[in-house]
């Protein structure tokens, strides 16, 4: 049976949704937008042509997450390194953009129901920056269907610094650092995503294979689908592509899946039988070579 399309979505996106199991969406997609600079040299045109191209791309994308009922999407929008490697006229453009793309979505995010986050060290930002941030994060705290999150002037490292850093501070007003627990729980809880599940799905556009210092903690069981589409040209059509991508994968964490598991087969049978054997002979060659230095 297929699944039934939800309100809002067009013609191609609605053949794409046909295909997925509703059952099974992930709860949590982050994305690496890529290729805003390679779309606008194609062009021939300045690269914050294609910085300006890509607010589309978030729009589509975000309503589509919002239309299937995705529960978290977040968007690798500005990272620690684009601060501060980027020409400084670059970044103040892009500046300007968040600005005016926060003020411009704002109906749209409140139409669809969607709860405005945000990561980062949002404390080295401009001051105008933030006051139009704490504006669209307050003005969306009320909604509850997808969760929107920026990473703006984020990174994977420097959260983890600003994690233990963290742990550090609570530790020593809670009796001294010899109180302090690390674990796996208690990072967790001081990264900046500790309101969200950790990511089911990483989408990087523009062909490239890298993580680019993103979520690496989080997305250490995540499935990675990567698109040679630049992100200007990326729509909500793609983000259903690469759901429908994932929703063909296995997810093991780790584990064995049901077959291997109970060890059935002749295949598993014959690796475990070739595994012993060959443990077996490189034992006695480690014992003849023993015997020989003696």
């Amino acid at each position: 049976m297929q699944a039934r399309v939800p309100a809002g979505l067009d013609h191609k996106e609605g053949e794409v949704y046909r295909q997925l199991d509703p059952e099974r969406l992930p709860k949590h997609i982050a994305i690496i937008m890529d290729g805003n600079g390679r779309w606008a040299k194609r062009r021939h045109l300045p690269r914050v042509a294609g910085h300006r191209a890509g607010v589309a791309a978030v729009r589509s994308t975000v309503e589509t997450a919002a239309r299937i009922g995705i529960h978290a999407l977040t968007l690798y929008a500005f990272s620690e390194e684009n601060w501060k490697k980027r020409p400084k006229s670059e970044v103040d453009f892009l500046m300007r953009l968040l600005g005016r793309y926060l003020k411009a979505e704002l109906p749209t995010l409140n139409d669809n129901n969607i709860r405005l986050e945000y990561i980062g060290r949002q404390r080295e930002l401009p001051p105008d920056v933030r006051k139009r941030m704490d504006w669209a994060h307050d003005s969306t705290a009320q909604n509850t269907g997808t969760i929107l999150t920026l990473a703006l002037n984020y990174s994977a490292r420097s959260e983890l610094v600003d994690a233990f850093r963290s742990m550090v501070e609570v530790a020593s007003k809670n009796g001294g650092v010899e109180h302090l627990r690390i674990d796996e729980d208690a990072i967790r809880e001081h990264l900046y995503t500790r309101h969200l599940p950790d990511p089911d799905l990483v989408v990087r556009t523009s062909g490239e294979m890298r993580l680019s210092n993103f979520l690496l903690w989080q997305l250490a069981y995540a499935e990675i689908y990567v698109t040679p589409t630049l992100w200007p040209d990326f729509r909500g059509v793609h983000l259903l592509e690469a759901i429908a991508e994932y929703q063909k994968r296995e997810r093991r964490y780790g584990g064995l899946n049901d077959s291997q598991a109970a060890g059935t087969g002749s295949n598993y049978s014959d690796r475990n039988t070739s595994r012993k054997e060959k443990a077996h002979h490189f034992q006695g060659n480690i014992s003849k070579l023993a015997h020989h230095g003696e």
